[in-house]
């Protein structure tokens, strides 16, 4: 059977009432020992005086002997006491019997030089007693005892009066300790309400109190979560209501190509639409490419950079697009990188795969010269050590973009007139670009390529 987990509640009140109260108890027997001892110390005071006043009437006689020069009265009242009884007795220093009490036996004491408490038992009755040495006027030994019932109670009373008011004080702290404790875990008992009532469509933030530090960051902590959610779950709504409205049109170009295409009979006519079909799978199929290039970007904001060599980016990527630009008949190259180079930088491998991916594309949809001359997209490599900076660039030889609308073109859905002319593309692949530069803390630059005709758009790194 699986043991039932205990409340933060009771866990924390057990933690503070238990070493509350063996400290309470520990405290109170340490209190009540030392009074204890004290008051002891003040009885066997007054038990030493009645010794020392019986000794101070002890006498030589004439032949040599000792005496108690006490009367019968003058005994009664030298050993009165109110509530209890007490005994004496005298020894010589051989132990023979004096004076006093004869039934009060000499305590057997080794090393006796002043004066010695012990208990005695005496008539079924248990005595604290004092034995007292004298040298004057001949060696002898006092012994006077009296009856504890009066301390016993006085003790019993004092362990009483030690116990009864901290004991009160204890549990008034300890119903105190619940009542605020309770108090203060009342915000988690609230939170808790609030999170099992809460629709999970609601990602608003939610009220919980601040009355204590470790409250308030609990807030905040949830608080910031939920707003990491909402934008998680506005991103995944907004692609897929991307995906939805832009995916629509090449799909029904398709379709009516397709129903066209089935409603003619000359296999010319039928060529033409399989054409225009593979031109619209390919525009869709990029399209697609795009929307999830700029879902990854919001997976990418929580991964953590790593060292990456750019120089086997950019020899991947110009792998990875080789044989489209033999296709195309497009000159691709890379510059100023080494067979065995390396230029590190902090970075996502996947994020600048897709810079590199995006950027070439570009080029090779938009980089077409305008006057005819065979079209070239360049991959350049730059690095300043002494700045501890390094760049990355694309520039093609094609007829470029208009300073004025280079801000404009890194918005979403943006394209300039060529590229509305040309049907190709979204006007997503600068947009994604400028997202990922954003996310890796790299500044997307746009400038005209060097020999002044075409575009020229790179990142700046700062190296590892």
């Amino acid at each position: 059977m699986k043991k039932p987990v205990p409340s933060l509640f009771h866990r924390l009140l057990k933690r503070v009432i238990v070493p509350l109260a063996l400290t309470w108890l520990f405290g109170t027997l340490l209190a009540f020992a030392v009074a204890r001892y004290s008051t002891q110390q003040a009885f066997d005071r007054a038990l030493l005086d009645d010794a020392y006043a019986v000794a101070s009437h002890v006498r030589q006689t004439v032949d040599g002997d000792l005496t108690l020069a006490l009367t019968a009265n003058e005994m009664g009242t030298l050993l009165f006491d109110q509530s209890e009884r007490l005994y004496f007795a005298v020894y010589s220093e051989e132990g023979r019997f004096l004076a006093g009490h004869a039934g009060l036996q000499m305590p057997a004491l080794d090393n006796l030089t002043s004066h010695a408490f012990t208990q005695l038992e005496w008539h079924n009755k248990t005595l604290r007693a004092v034995v007292l040495l004298r040298q004057v006027p001949q060696p002898f030994k006092v012994v006077v005892a009296q009856t504890t019932k009066s301390q016993t109670i006085f003790f019993q009373r004092l362990l009483v009066l030690s116990l009864a008011p901290q004991l009160l004080l204890l549990l008034g702290l300890a119903w105190w300790l619940r009542r605020m404790i309770q108090q203060d875990l009342q915000p988690l008992s609230d939170l808790q309400n609030a999170v099992a009532l809460r629709d999970v469509r609601d990602l608003t933030p939610m009220w919980v109190s601040d009355r204590t530090l470790e409250m308030k960051k609990l807030s905040e902590a949830i608080n910031a979560l939920l707003w990491r959610i909402e934008k998680s779950v506005r991103s995944q709504k907004e692609f897929a209501g991307n995906v939805a409205h832009e995916m629509r049109t090449p799909l029904a170009g398709m379709k009516a190509l397709t129903e066209y295409a089935l409603s003619q009979s000359n296999p010319v006519v039928w060529r033409e639409q399989l054409q225009k079909i593979a031109q619209s799978q390919e525009r869709a199929s990029h399209l697609l490419d795009q929307l999830l290039a700029m879902a990854l970007a919001q997976e990418a904001q929580q991964s953590v950079a790593e060292p990456v060599n750019l120089v086997e980016v950019i020899r991947d990527s110009i792998m990875r697009h080789l044989h489209r630009a033999d296709v195309l008949g497009i000159d691709l190259g890379a510059s100023g990188i080494e067979e065995d180079g390396a230029v590190l930088v902090m970075a996502q491998r996947a994020l600048i795969e897709g810079v590199m991916d995006n950027l070439i594309d570009n080029a090779f949809r938009y980089g077409v010269p305008p006057d005819g001359a065979a079209q070239r997209v360049t991959v350049e490599l730059t690095s300043d050590p002494n700045q501890g900076q390094c760049a990355l660039w694309v520039h093609d030889n094609g007829p470029g973009i208009p300073h004025i609308q280079r801000e404009r073109l890194l918005q979403r859905w943006v394209q300039d007139n060529d590229g509305q002319a040309l049907q190709h593309g979204s006007g997503l692949g600068l947009a994604i670009v400028s997202e990922y530069a954003r996310i890796m803390h790299a500044q997307l630059l746009l400038a005209t390529a060097d020999d002044g005709r075409g575009l020229k758009i790179g990142l700046l790194f700062h190296t590892a």
